[in-house]
């Protein structure tokens, strides 16, 4: 199926702007997303540059994937202030939030503390090998879904061992654990104000303010918030005299901090 994306779309920045460890790029011009037990893949279509060719039905588009790239929101109106937060804004404009699923994020960025991109994808991607569901796809691949708190909760943690988690095992199990015991503890967060779910978030062990933020933001879409990692910390100290700028963009301020986050991590010379 053909569909037309008219505001600021780009599928390499996104993939690698560190808010999705799963979604992939198979060949020079396709590229796999999978949203719980839904997987897309789309590729840019060679007669019009704002035209991509997608795997999924039209009602699977319009009620999955449309929403999952937040494209009911213009970027395209975003007006960055300072000179160094429009330089972000014109080599990162492409990326888009992504409205994930709050149990894959919850995980994902426990694990996340102190690795790399790449080590992210892969703990992740044996914790799915070795827990989710085999799911073949319309393209012929077959690949695991990410597993639910049932599935984990089923498991001991010699399994959870062998998937190169580190310190971060004891934080998987509790947080499994919540989930397990509380099967509405993260769909109650959707009716939270930014505040109070946050303050939710963290009562899982090893989910500190920076993990807190990046699940509210990538999870429940709360563009308001900013991650505060090491990046963005150097960014704030050397561009901005030790003020966050992110107060001055309001319900933006998660976008643009995507946009800083993706430059440092591509410019690392010049932070």
């Amino acid at each position: 199926m053909l569909i037309t994306i008219d505001d600021y779309f780009d599928l390499d920045k996104i993939i690698d702007s560190g808010q999705t460890f799963r979604a992939c790029k198979i060949d020079d011009n396709l590229y796999r997303f999978i949203s719980m037990e839904n997987v897309l893949y789309i590729s840019k279509d060679s007669s019009d540059k704002s035209c991509y060719n997608v795997s999924c039905s039209s009602d699977e588009w319009e009620n999955i994937w449309y929403n999952y790239f937040d494209l009911d929101r213009n970027y395209k109106s975003i007006k960055p202030e300072e000179e160094f937060t429009k330089t972000c804004y014109e080599y990162s404009k492409g990326i888009r939030i992504l409205k994930q699923e709050p149990f894959e994020m919850l995980i994902s960025f426990i694990i996340s503390q102190r690795k790399s991109i790449p080590a992210i994808r892969t703990s992740i991607e044996e914790i799915c090998k070795r827990f989710g569901k085999p799911y073949h796809t319309s393209h012929n691949e077959d690949i695991y879904l990410f597993p639910t708190p049932k599935q984990l909760a089923k498991d001991n943690s010699n399994e959870l061992s062998q998937c190169k988690l580190g310190y971060r095992l004891p934080y998987i199990l509790d947080a499994v654990t919540t989930i397990s015991n509380n099967p509405h503890f993260l769909s109650d967060g959707y009716n939270m104000s930014d505040e109070e779910l946050l303050e939710h978030l963290m009562s899982i062990k090893g989910v500190g303010i920076k993990v807190a933020n990046c699940i509210a933001l990538f999870a429940y879409n709360r563009l308001s918030l900013a991650p505060i990692d090491t990046w963005i910390n150097k960014i704030i100290n050397s561009k901005y005299n030790g003020i966050s700028p992110f107060d001055n963009y309001g319900d933006n301020a998660g976008i643009i901090q995507q946009y800083m986050f993706y430059y440092a991590i591509t410019h690392k010379n010049k932070i």
